[in-house]
């Protein structure tokens, strides 16, 4: 099933501000809470969906990506994305401090209570060649991750008694004032550590090496961002893990030179081959291509392989392959050689006479950049 278009989930246009965003979401949370829809799978769909919209159009980087790549470029599969979905309970109400001033949902129904922790997030660098961007793969990779150790014993904070929250009372000239705040002992989880294994950290946690699974699509771009939810630093106690960040480097490709999804070639023939004509073998990211070279053909030319550049990463179709042809110039000629052009000097077919289809610099920059 395909996800729909955020900006129809939430209701807004694709020129909405932040304000109407935020407004927007706070009232379809409010009309698909849990508390208010129980035992109602389809209510707890639509209450994930509008958050997971709104932690993609709230923030300008992602909006900015969505806009450009849509759902390809944000992810939210098993196998990671170009930045949000995939967003559990515990991402969500941990936006409700935004969302609703700081106190939980509406002044009662569920109640935070512990602060969720989240562990911190991972970040690598994965190279990949043109044969790799052009197809997409999957990589398997080694990442050492901190996780929770077993035979970790905690006990309840006698700080908080187990809320994770601390209750202040102050004095003003409006009179008391309350004010609620994690928990400084237990850092609002509502636990200590009472017993850890040896080798473990102060937080129960140890290092463990973990082969992550990573599908990257088709059409990737250099400096890209992949996330793998859940797949970061396991968080102390009983919170969510952190993301693995992997970010795309493009390796360069021996012969060939990407501009978006277009590919350019630079392709090289001799003077003979120039004025008679040839074929000539071309390289593509899928193997070689034979193509015919008319006779008389001029340095300068570009021919254009449709279809043999790179796919988008929203599966738009295929970029180009452009030829760019460049006849060299014989150096070093012989006695005999020589004597060949000197003759050629006084032939019509070699004073240059160009024509409206001999297209010049500035004509060819302009088609191949318009």
């Amino acid at each position: 099933m395909s996800k729909r278009d955020y900006y129809d989930v939430l209701g807004v246009s694709k020129n909405a501000d932040a304000k109407e965003i935020k407004k927007s979401y706070r009232k379809m949370a409010v009309k698909y809470h849990p508390d208010k829809n129980p035992d109602n799978p389809a209510a707890e769909e639509k209450f994930k969906e509008a958050a997971e919209a709104y932690d993609v159009l709230s923030n300008a980087e992602k909006k900015q990506r969505y806009d450009q790549y849509g759902h390809a470029g944000m992810g939210g599969a098993a196998g990671g994305g170009f930045g949000g979905g995939g967003m559990n309970m515990d991402d969500i109400f941990s936006q409700f401090g935004d969302i609703f001033g700081g106190g939980g949902f509406g002044g009662g129904g569920r109640q935070r209570g512990r602060r969720v922790v989240k562990g911190s997030n991972l970040r690598i660098r994965l190279s990949l060649n043109l044969i790799e961007v052009a197809e997409g793969i999957e990589k398997k990779i080694k990442v050492s991750r901190l996780v929770n150790a077993e035979g970790v014993t905690f006990t309840t904070c006698g700080t908080c008694h187990g809320s994770g929250q601390v209750t202040r009372i102050s004095n003003t000239i409006l009179g008391q004032m309350q004010t609620q705040s994690p928990c400084p002992h237990c850092n609002g989880n509502g636990k200590s550590i009472d017993k850890r294994p040896s080798g473990t950290d102060a937080n129960g946690m140890l290092k463990e090496t973990e082969t992550v699974k990573i599908t990257i699509p088709a059409g990737v771009e250099d400096g890209m961002q992949l996330k793998v939810s859940g797949k970061g630093n396991a968080a102390p106690l009983e919170g969510i893990n952190g993301d693995l960040i992997v970010l795309i480097a493009i390796e360069d490709h021996d012969t060939l030179i990407r501009d978006g999804q277009n590919l350019h070639f630079d392709h090289y023939i001799s003077f003979a081959d120039a004025a008679l004509g040839t074929s000539s073998e071309i390289p593509t990211v899928s193997g070689k291509v034979k193509i015919k070279l008319e006779e008389g053909i001029q340095s300068g030319k570009i021919l254009r392989l449709k279809g043999k550049g790179l796919p988008s990463v929203n599966s738009y179709g295929k970029g180009d392959l452009l030829i760019h042809i460049n006849v060299w110039t014989p150096q070093g000629l012989s006695k005999e050689e020589k004597k060949v052009f000197e003759s050629c000097k006084k032939s019509d077919a070699f004073t240059p006479n160009p024509t409206r289809s001999d297209k010049s610099f500035f004509d060819r920059v302009r088609e191949m950049f318009g």
